[in-house]
């Protein structure tokens, strides 16, 4: 009985770390996969070393991971007075703020060892995504940016990916992180609408409620931008038909979001945040053809 009854206890303890790195919603996985991708195949022209492949998709999981661990450690005392966001591990009482910190040490020192078989510069540029992961969700309190910071911190696989591959930064790279950074300001703003009316009453900011009525007339201004910015991109690059066409089915999706936000009812603008990874698939599927 007293074998059963600790193999419980450490059966639930997993479930609520589980709970905690968001496992069960898989969804902020792929959309930090889709701009890793986008670098790695532009980066080795449709080729990746299978080896830094491997560490960056399990970086991708694990930072996920540690991103949401520090956001709900950052947010546990505004995560109650949330709807949405109320019954999360660290909120609820199911986990203590240390075993949140431990928990996130543990997977940034997990991706850092991953990186550590890869070049110098490489492993030098993931200090800089380490600090953006940190410091995204404080940001909510002091700037109604914190969705650009958010995209700062995703992107940032986007040179890593290029440093990694070719050991070097090139100004392709630079572009393709500044669409990197647009495309999250676009979802997230989409995703901060759902919250609006709870944001507001707590003081929490966001860029849905910087834009207030604005939100969709400014979210369609970045679509258009970020469509412009990977046309350029695939000049640059000298890209073809494949990719163009991925482009486009991306843009139907962009117009698609911009349907369901049309009211601004919270379960569509949620809808409109989790359909995003088709339009990331879109982009990459396009690449994938482009270079076979």
């Amino acid at each position: 009985m007293p074998a059963m009854k600790t193999s419980q206890i450490i059966k639930d303890r997993l479930y609520q770390y589980w709970l905690l790195m968001r496992f069960h919603k898989p969804i902020g996985i792929f959309l930090l996969l889709w701009p890793t991708l986008w670098a790695l195949w532009i980066a080795s022209a449709g080729k990746p070393d299978w080896h830094v492949m491997f560490v960056f998709v399990t970086g991708v999981v694990l930072m996920r991971a540690a991103g949401c661990v520090i956001n709900d450690y950052a947010d546990r005392n505004i995560d109650l007075h949330v709807a949405r966001t109320n019954t999360r591990p660290l909120t609820a009482g199911q986990v203590s703020a240390k075993e949140a910190l431990i928990l996130f040490v543990v997977l940034c020192l997990t991706a850092f060892g991953l990186v550590l078989t890869l070049n110098t510069f490489t492993i030098l540029l993931s200090f800089g995504g380490a600090a953006l992961a940190i410091i995204y969700p404080f940001m909510k309190r002091y700037t109604h940016l914190p969705q650009v910071v958010l995209g700062m911190a995703f992107g940032w696989a986007v040179p890593m990916a290029f440093a990694a591959q070719t050991n070097e930064v090139p100004r392709v790279a630079w572009m393709l992180y500044v669409l990197a950074i647009i495309w999250p300001v676009i979802y997230d703003t989409m995703y901060a609408m759902v919250d609006r009316e709870d944001d507001l009453k707590i003081g929490v900011k966001s860029t849905a409620i910087l834009f207030g009525d604005a939100d969709r007339i400014i979210i369609a201004g970045l679509q258009l931008i970020l469509f412009a910015g990977f046309w350029l991109l695939g000049k640059q690059l000298e890209l073809g038909f494949s990719y163009y066409f991925g482009l486009f089915l991306a843009a139907i999706l962009a117009a698609y979001h911009q349907y369901l936000i049309r009211d601004r009812h919270p379960a569509a603008c949620f809808k409109a945040f989790l359909h995003n990874n088709w339009l990331g698939a879109a982009i990459f599927l396009g690449l994938v053809f482009e270079y076979l």
